[in-house]
């Protein structure tokens, strides 16, 4: 039988060879050998995926290939899902967090990763989907009163929507009641920074530590 190294690497072969039966065999591989279903994602599965999208950014792969690296993935993730909601249902959810692609941009790779990721780690989430108005955003921090916002954006041309979030919550009187997070490919600390955003996230890992720090009152 295969060791726990073993696996991730396959795990991550599979994204990377956009492979989605050898992805649902190595999560069922995993699972039978005790391995964390997290630590199957985060070092095999979105460690594939985030190499083909640096490749994808480099122009070695094309959104063909990313697209379908991510349904390897989901591939992957359907067979550990059952898994993970018996441990989600064993423990509290530690907070509500609603998540969209930001309005004009269909991109929501990295977007699903943030969200399956959360999801994992214990949030209630609530997607939005992609391409998704300012205003349902800030209709839904009224109806369901999340504890953070999250937008993803991956063109420059529609991170400038994101200062629309700001703006529109603190017209509805409602941003001093939530917390507001970044992502996507040409986001920075430093737009976060100027539009006001309280949580800029990387990548996948880093939004999901930041947003448990932010929840749990360690967030500085």
């Amino acid at each position: 039988m295969a060791n726990k190294e073993e696996i991730i690497a396959k795990a991550k072969d599979a994204i990377t060879d956009f492979d989605d039966e050898l992805a649902a065999e190595v999560a069922a591989e995993a699972l039978a050998a005790g391995i964390d279903p997290v630590e199957l994602i985060e070092k095999g599965f979105t460690a594939g995926m985030q190499e083909v999208g640096e490749q994808f950014e480099q122009g070695t792969l094309f959104l063909p290939h990313v697209l379908a690296a991510a349904e390897a993935m989901n591939a992957g993730i359907e067979v550990i899902k059952p898994e993970m909601e018996k441990r989600k249902s064993q423990t509290k959810s530690l907070g509500t967090i609603v998540i969209g692609t930001i309005e004009g941009d269909i991109h929501s790779i990295g977007k699903d990763i943030v969200a399956s990721m959360l999801n994992i780690a214990g949030f209630k989430v609530v997607d939005l989907g992609r391409d998704v108005p300012i205003k349902t955003f800030v209709e839904k921090a009224k109806e369901i009163k999340p504890q953070i916002i999250a937008s993803s954006a991956l063109m420059t041309t529609t991170m400038v929507n994101q200062i629309q979030i700001e703006e529109q919550l603190k017209e509805a009187g409602i941003r001093g009641q939530v917390k507001t997070m970044v992502g996507g490919a040409p986001v920075t600390q430093d737009w976060a920074d100027k539009i006001g955003a309280d949580i800029y996230g990387e990548n996948a890992t880093d939004a999901v530590n930041k947003v448990k720090a932010a929840i749990t009152g360690d967030f500085v």
